[in-house]
């Protein structure tokens, strides 16, 4: 059932701004920086998570300057609501990463299960290295393991429900030019 839109209008009006659209796009400049100069000569197979991640891919793979193959995937456990559940698969990896270098491109590192089960996907099917970009990292320690964290992170940000350049709410605001949080959440 789609969400009413009078109440997603009144989130946006209501949302507190963490980050501009200057600093986001300036976070994507330095996280382009810092993977042109590990992955140069990596060959990799470059994945972006559906839906979140097209945003952040998008703009990141245009400041690459290396040679790569560039595909998606679709996994979620969110499903447009606001808490998680279960992966599930939408879309499996076309392009084969067999004995290659796997980058996965995501919107955000909250507690990370689905991050983690893309990555140990790509793993256990042949990738020799997989490394992880995502444009948010939420601080708080309920991360799916201790030691969780992606290789490539733009922006921290503090734990709230946030929405903007590709994260959304309720599948709604993904296109806000800007990092924005709920008011209350």
């Amino acid at each position: 059932m789609p969400a009413n839109l009078e109440h997603i209008q009144q989130i946006m009006a209501e949302a507190d701004i963490l980050f501009t659209s200057e600093e986001v796009e300036a976070a994507i400049d330095r996280v382009a920086l810092q993977i042109n100069q590990q992955l140069f000569a990596s060959n990799p197979v470059v994945f972006c998570v559906m839906n979140g991640g097209l945003i952040f891919s998008g703009k990141l793979l245009t400041k690459l300057t290396f040679p790569l193959e560039q595909s998606y995937l679709h996994a979620s456990r969110y499903r447009n609501e606001t808490s998680g559940g279960e992966l599930f698969w939408k879309a499996k990896p076309e392009v084969s990463f067999m004995d290659r270098e796997v980058l996965i491109i995501d919107d955000i590192l909250d507690e990370g299960h689905t991050l983690s089960a893309i990555m140990d996907f790509c793993k256990r099917s042949g990738a020799t290295k997989v490394h992880s970009a995502v444009l948010m990292d939420k601080k708080h320690d309920r991360k799916a393991s201790p030691n969780l964290k992606a290789d490539f992170v733009g922006l921290y940000c503090e734990d709230r429900y946030i929405f903007g350049y590709g994260m959304d709410y309720k599948g709604y605001w993904r296109n806000a030019a800007g990092i924005y949080a709920v008011k209350g959440l």
